[in-house]
């Protein structure tokens, strides 16, 4: 199954895809978009592009594991994708992703302009791996 992730954000929405296979998150690009629903139907378009089966998007959890704001409007935007396509909309945590894209990216000596345009597409990554990982443990 191909599955598209979505590390939304204000400015910059990074995604991910995986293949048939789902063995393995690839990071495909960062959109950058501020209006929700333009950001929405550029996602959906993505998706029907890739042959997506399934679509995920990260959920900013607290610490904690509560709720806030930010999963609240993830929540909000993931139901704004289920009403535009027919493709499955669920929810992946993603406490911690970003720390863990930034941690990558130093490792591999990304700096600069490079760094700020593929951070949160390495960060949807590491939310489809999570994903993967999670279903591979089912």
């Amino acid at each position: 199954m191909i599955i598209l992730s979505v590390d939304l954000g204000k400015a910059r929405t990074g995604l991910a895809v995986c293949d048939k296979t789902m063995f393995l998150a690839s990071p495909i690009g960062v959109i950058e978009e501020w209006n929700r629903e333009k950001l929405a139907q550029r996602v959906v378009e993505t998706a029907q592009e890739r042959k997506a089966e399934l679509i995920v998007v990260g959920l900013p959890k607290n610490m904690d594991g509560t709720e806030g704001d930010s999963a609240k409007g993830a929540r909000e935007f993931a139901d704004m994708i289920g009403k535009l396509c027919p493709i499955p909309v669920e929810m992946q945590d993603e406490r911690c992703t970003t720390m863990i894209a930034h941690r990558y990216m130093n490792d591999n000596n990304v700096r600069g302009k490079k760094r700020k345009q593929s951070v949160d597409a390495e960060a949807a990554a590491i939310i489809l791996q999570s994903y993967l990982e999670r279903l591979k443990n089912k």
